[in-house]
This record gives C-alpha cells, sequence and structure tokens, in this order.
C-alpha cells in the first residue's frame, strides 16, 4: 500500500533528533554500569549523542535512513522525492566523515552505532565504550603527562 504525501510528511515529523529510541537505550545501559556522560553535549564539534568529555570519547548513534546504511543498495528504494532525499543523505554521510575527521585530530575516540547494532547487541556496545575508557583511564595513570580534558 502507497502512503499519500501527507502520511508520509507525518511519519518523517514524528522521528526526533535528540532522545531518540536508540540514544535512550544505550545511555540507560551505561548508566546502569555506572559510567557517567553528558548528552547532546553542544560545546564538542558535531554535538555527539553521548560525550565523556575527561576522556575524550565522543558516542553517536545512527539511524540507518539519516545515515546512509548500506547506502548504494538503500538509495534504490527511495521512491519519492528521490533528488532531494539522495542528496539529503549524503550530505550528511559527508557530514559524519567531517565530524569523524575533526574529532579525531584533536584527540577525540570517536565511537558510531548504527541503530540497528544498537537493538540487537545493545551489551556488545555498551562493552566496547566501557572498554575504550577503561583503556584511556589505564593509559593516564601509566603516563602523567597524558592531559586529561578540562
Amino acid at each position: 500500500m502507497r502512503k499519500t504525501k501527507e502520511q508520509i510528511s507525518h511519519n518523517m515529523r514524528q522521528i526526533r533528533s535528540v532522545d531518540s529510541e536508540i540514544e535512550i537505550m544505550l545511555r540507560k545501559e551505561l548508566w546502569a554500569r555506572g559510567l557517567r556522560y553528558r548528552k547532546n553535549c553542544k560545546t564538542v564539534f558535531g554535538k555527539p549523542d553521548i560525550a565523556f568529555i575527561g576522556k575524550k570519547v565522543s558516542v553517536f548513534c545512527d539511524g540507518e535512513f539519516w545515515h546512509g546504511y548500506d547506502w548504494e543498495n538503500r538509495k534504490k528504494d527511495i521512491r519519492s522525492n528521490r533528488e532531494f532525499w539522495i542528496a539529503k543523505i549524503e550530505r550528511n554521510m559527508a557530514r559524519d566523515r567531517q565530524v569523524n575527521e575533526t574529532l579525531e585530530k584533536s584527540g577525540w575516540t570517536v565511537l558510531r552505532y548504527w541503530g540497528r547494532d544498537i537493538r540487537k547487541n545493545l551489551s556488545q556496545c555498551a562493552d566496547e565504550i566501557e572498554r575504550i575508557l577503561a583503556e584511556k583511564t589505564e593509559k593516564a595513570e601509566e603516563n602523567p603527562s597524558f592531559r586529561k580534558a578540562d
């Protein structure tokens, strides 16, 4: 059944840019593990969904549609307003690459998780974040000159 333009428009307006289902799932898991973070941190380039400022670890929870999961195959599925949506998603993908590059040059560790991975493997995603934070803590303890971010 094809949806009308009004139905599609309504559905698209319902999608949240912050506090999405996948962000909340991951944040709750991290909080339950005793990990404290900033959410949608405007002071960090790219406004990561989850940021560990002192450890310089940023986490992004990417929705498959908006961030171009399996893009070469998926863009063929877009039927309405193709020109607009393909350009928009490709700009999002370019911005994601720019954010990664800028943060990494500034000494940040950037982690990106697809929504499907968070839904299916929540514990594994949180395990990876926890491991990276522990490694950064060890590095800071071993090397007193390793400077923590203010």
